[in-house]
């Protein structure tokens, strides 16, 4: 041939026609399961409703608005007429500025060739200069109510996202050359891939995110040494074995969210927060929850108050003798710690509590950032029948929510290396950890999503009523320690620190660098992120902010600091290393426990 490319041979050929045909069988077979599994429960339909009259309300908006709309109009054809003009000038040779560049961060568009290859360079402008209308014309509309405005936001995004060049076989320059390369070896895996990945899934699809195999509970995580000491129907107690000769007086008892299993507090020997908590002398007892399943739909937010950690701190009285410990929680396990406080304290036993940590916990739901997407009425109606019907909620379906909050990241990257070009996910064992999901209860989860997350009750005097108790987070005068994370996506960190506004006792509030889980999962020793600090706690977490000192490194130390100045932790009163076993308590089974290991499938006997 003139251009000097080569004919393929008959045998590529053919190897070619094959692979199609494999893929092609392979596609429909898929088809069939594919609708079967995304068909969603009355929850999605609700959801999708949702998103069409959300769209369709936006739409509306910008129409009622000319001046908007023909502004728009204008934009969207003078950049269409300078992309055209740049086109012109790099097919014939000369060098040309990209008219638009991603951000630094997108990881969609790092291959050389959406910057060197005038097609893929034209395809990716083109749709980074639509992403960018979609966002401004979203951002100008003024005319609709902030609830619907930011549901908005968060479905044009979705399908913005959803429709990026490099989600699709021909225009991703990576995948294409891997397909050729493969014969088309790498439709075929992926297609594989997809096929068990929905198999795992509930509603919608949860893209594996790790090598699973690389990963075992108890083996190479959840790894600090310990013993199940105390168990009932919905939690195990973990006592930690000490690393010290000496050990502060009050113990500490953490109580970590059920939404996801605790390990997420001990990963690994270097990033183990359990551990280091061991290391500097607390005597650590840690609630391990049981993972639901029909059986338990009718557990009550009152249930997990009085099985979690009232039990666990009688249970703690056995094993060491102490009346009072201090608390140590995460996310919806801080919720449920204010809530026990409130409730102690209201039955006059709040001396139990020596001290109460928050970590990344809403208290105030006012503004719970884009989850509450998932939770305008008509959705959370949908939500509570499904919940009534199935006694609980399955948490695939709590994780494919989570993950469309961060979409690119957590769903659409997955999505390409996984399905177009067929590779097997890297063992990782954070992404292992957020595959490892919990069912919840249905009492609790709809109880808590209707009480908190939609009419925040937390935040009233007497709105929330446990056991016929009703109480009061203002009467609260156990010390607290705030700490939220900059840039979390689920427990919005402005939203956090109007729980410090709560309390009448001594509050703290840190501010920690990163998100939900690297912000607080961020040990001393790899100096990452830093925190910010400020003794005044004006009304306005911006005001906050503004006046906050920025520190280098992990917060931690500065919490252990918190801790032992102010007598929390007992510097004066140190006492010889307790043993798991030495007091009342027998010993069940070596941590991590049973009930961390329960799988979904194995709860609902899949």
């Amino acid at each position: 041939m003139q251009s000097g490319t080569e004919m393929p041979s008959q045998e590529e050929i053919q190897q070619w026609a094959e692979q199609l045909e494999a893929i092609g069988q392979e596609y429909q077979a898929l088809t069939q399961e594919l609708f079967a599994r995304m068909l969603p429960g009355e929850a999605g339909q609700k959801v999708y409703s949702d998103m069409q009259e959300t769209l369709q309300a936006g739409i509306e908006a910008l129409v009622s608005d000319p001046q908007s709309f023909y502004t728009a109009q204008m934009r969207l054809a003078q950049d269409q007429w300078q992309l055209w003009q740049q086109q012109l000038r790099s097919f014939a040779g000369e060098e040309v500025e990209p008219l638009i560049q991603p951000e630094k961060h997108d990881r969609r568009f790092k291959d050389p060739a959406w910057f060197d290859e005038p097609f893929y360079r034209a395809i990716m402008e083109q749709y980074l200069l639509f992403s960018r209308l979609i966002e401004e014309l979203v951002s100008g509309l003024d005319n609709l109510p902030a609830e619907q405005k930011r549901n908005l936001e968060f479905y044009a995004r979705q399908c913005v996202s959803a429709m990026a060049p490099s989600n699709f076989v021909t225009t991703n320059p990576e995948v294409m050359r891997l397909t050729l390369e493969t014969k088309g070896q790498n439709l075929l895996d992926g297609l594989a891939r997809l096929r068990e990945d929905l198999a795992n899934s509930a509603e919608g699809l949860n893209v594996a995110m790790t090598d699973r195999s690389a990963f075992e509970v108890g083996r190479n995580i959840a790894i600090t040494p310990g013993q199940v000491v105390y168990e009932n129907e919905l939690m195990q107690l973990i006592q930690y074995s000490p690393s010290t000769e000496k050990v502060f007086k009050t113990p500490l008892l953490v109580v970590p969210p059920w939404i996801n299993k605790y390990y997420i507090l001990d990963l690994r020997e270097d990033n183990s927060l359990v551990k280091w908590l061991v290391d500097q002398g607390h005597t650590v007892f840690l609630i391990s929850w049981r993972n639901p399943g029909p059986e338990q739909s009718d557990l009550t937010w009152a249930d997990y108050m009085h099985l979690g950690p009232i039990d666990a701190m009688s249970a703690i009285e056995q094993a060491c003798g102490e009346k009072s410990v201090n608390l140590f929680s995460y996310c919806i396990g801080g919720t449920l710690a204010a809530s026990t406080i409130a409730y102690l304290t209201s039955t006059r036993r709040g001396r139990k509590v020596r001290s109460v940590t928050y970590m990344a916990t809403l208290h105030d739901f006012r503004d719970p950032g884009e989850i509450g997407v998932f939770l305008s009425e008509p959705v959370l109606q949908g939500l509570e029948r499904q919940l009534e019907a199935d006694g609980y909620l399955d948490g695939r379906v709590m994780a494919f929510s989570f993950n469309l909050l961060r979409e690119n990241d957590l769903f659409w990257s997955f999505y390409v290396s996984n399905y177009l070009k067929g590779e097997t996910p890297a063992a990782f064992d954070l992404l292992y950890w957020n595959t490892d999901g919990t069912n919840l209860p249905a009492a609790t989860h709809a109880w808590y999503l209707r009480h908190m997350y939609k009419e925040n009750r937390l935040i009233e005097p007497g709105g929330i009523e446990l056991d016929g108790v009703k109480i009061d987070l203002r009467k609260i005068s156990t010390p607290s320690y705030f700490i939220a994370a900059h840039d979390d996506h689920i427990a919005k960190w402005n939203s956090c620190y109007g729980g410090t506004q709560l309390p009448k006792g001594p509050v703290t509030f840190v501010l920690g660098g990163s998100g939900h889980i690297a912000g607080i999962v961020n040990p001393p020793a790899k100096n990452k992120y830093g925190y910010w600090t400020n003794e005044a706690l004006p009304a306005d977490p911006d005001e906050w902010l503004a006046g906050a000192t920025f520190n280098e490194g992990s917060w931690w130390p500065h919490w252990q600091a918190w801790m032992t100045e102010n007598g929390y932790a007992d510097t004066q009163r140190m006492v010889p290393a307790r043993e798991p076993g030495d007091g009342e308590l027998p010993l069940l089974e070596p941590a991590p426990g049973r009930y961390v290991k329960q799988t979904i499938p194995e709860v609902l006997g899949e």
